[in-house]
């Protein structure tokens, strides 16, 4: 099948490059000239110019296995990066616009329904809000025209497994014909399949904002459960097991820590929480989104008050600052909030983390403060001379330290544990003086 993908988000380079490894023709536009809405630098994105791989946004060269998959693509022909002269002519489309794109995939609809008389399939993976579907669709002509919503739910750190193995697969479209050739396109990633949900786009947008919305909800009330049972002095982690055994809840989402991150997951929350808040005066996810941000600074909190809110010229470490492990990306991740406090209270900060410390010096590249940010080679080195380690993504090689060699190496052994990954009774036996979240 020929498919034309339109788009710069994770989920349109991801795309590309797994329905070509299927043997599909794909001509991929990833960046435009003339987008005005969009916000973004277009200086080297002429007319006359086609996107190349190096092209990619930093959270594409930085999801696994990738970049090596889309290079093998072009170089095995099946896909290559083109103009919208040539990509229009696809009969099947793929959005990935970013949300304020909306005007120019509106404009993009228009241009490839000119010629009313052929069939036409655009499926939108966009994050436009709800019945952005349905303003794509008035573009297009008579029923061989058809806008398809197909919900983004990419995780960063593990997309292509994701497209490739999904254990279900929202479809928002009615029109037989038309799903007869979605089925297809997807037809070698749904062998395993548990189910195909089958809806209007409009109730397809609304499913991917409920399904966000309710995650985003678990996690602020353990956030809450949790924080109530630092006071009450109750283990968070006892209360969780109990309430994951009950299979009306179930564990998924059940894990308290430092507030939770990332492009795309807040992003959504934000729109539905504006659509809730207009039509419903509801503003159930906005507080979501309020304390979440709170809850980003509780390892900042539990370190100020144990040193009664004195850290000038503390040195404090930091084990992780990507916004989740399995990632480089640092969008709206904890660690901004917790260094720029430490640094603004005149502490010496010293990080390490697998894969986002570029990230981090960049961001801080111009903060006034910079020169007290130090970046280790290893987990071991961030701890030399520190007064206290606050632990913020649950990379997997930090769950089992050598903790001997923490003693030996921390002036304090103080562990600030933002993601409860270690034993707290083992980390107290041992010497160290602990907190976690909610226990």
């Amino acid at each position: 099948m020929k498919i034309a993908i339109w788009g710069n988000e994770l989920i349109a380079w991801t795309a590309a490059a797994c329905f070509a490894e299927m043997g599909n023709e794909v001509l991929f536009v990833p960046l435009f000239s003339g987008d005005h809405n969009s916000g973004e630098n277009r200086s080297n994105n002429s007319p006359n110019k086609q996107a190349k791989l190096h092209d990619a946004p930093a959270n594409v060269k930085e999801e696994p296995s990738l970049v090596e998959q889309l290079q093998q693509q072009l170089d095995a022909g099946r896909l290559r990066f083109t103009d919208t002269e040539t990509a229009q002519s696809a009969m099947l489309h793929f959005l990935a616009f970013l949300p304020k794109q909306l005007e120019y995939a509106t404009s993009l609809c228009q241009l490839v329904a000119a010629d009313s008389k052929r069939q036409l399939i655009v499926m939108n993976a966009s994050n436009f809000g709800i019945g952005a579907s349905d303003k794509l669709q008035a573009c297009f002509r008579g029923e061989q025209q058809i806008i398809a919503y197909i919900p983004d739910q990419l995780p960063a750190g593990s997309a292509l497994a994701h497209f490739k193995n999904p254990d279900h697969l929202i479809i928002g479209c009615q029109q037989e014909w038309a799903l007869m050739h979605i089925r297809a396109l997807y037809r070698p990633f749904s062998r395993n399949i548990n189910q195909w949900l089958l809806m209007s786009a409009r109730e397809a947008e609304y499913t991917k904002f409920a399904i966000t919305g309710m995650l985003a909800l678990r996690l602020a009330y353990i956030n809450d459960l949790a924080n109530l049972a630092d006071e009450i002095d109750v283990d968070i982690d006892i209360i969780r097991q109990a309430m994951g055994s009950d299979e009306r809840i179930g564990q998924h989402y059940l894990n308290p820590g430092c507030g939770f991150g990332g492009e795309h997951f807040p992003q959504y929350i934000e729109g539905l929480a504006g659509t809730l808040s207009e039509a419903r005066n509801s503003s159930l996810l906005s507080t979501v989104l309020e304390e979440n941000e709170k809850q980003k600074e509780l390892p900042f909190r539990k370190l100020w008050r144990h040193y009664d809110c004195d850290l000038q010229a503390k040195t404090i470490s930091i084990w992780g600052l990507a916004f989740k492990p399995g990632t480089a990306s640092i969008s709206n991740a904890p660690s901004l909030k917790v260094i720029d406090a430490l640094l603004n209270q005149g502490c010496k900060v010293k990080v390490h983390d697998p894969m986002a410390m570029a990230n981090i010096e960049a961001f801080f590249s111009t903060h006034h403060h910079r020169e007290q940010l130090a970046f280790c080679d290893s987990e071991m080195q961030a701890l030399e001379h520190s007064d206290g380690l606050l632990l913020l993504t649950e990379w997997a090689q930090y769950f089992s330290p050598d903790y001997q060699v923490m003693l030996d190496t921390m002036n304090t052994a103080l562990l600030i544990d933002g993601r409860n990954v270690f034993d707290k009774k083992l980390i107290k036996e041992l010497g160290f003086t602990y907190y976690g979240v909610g226990r």
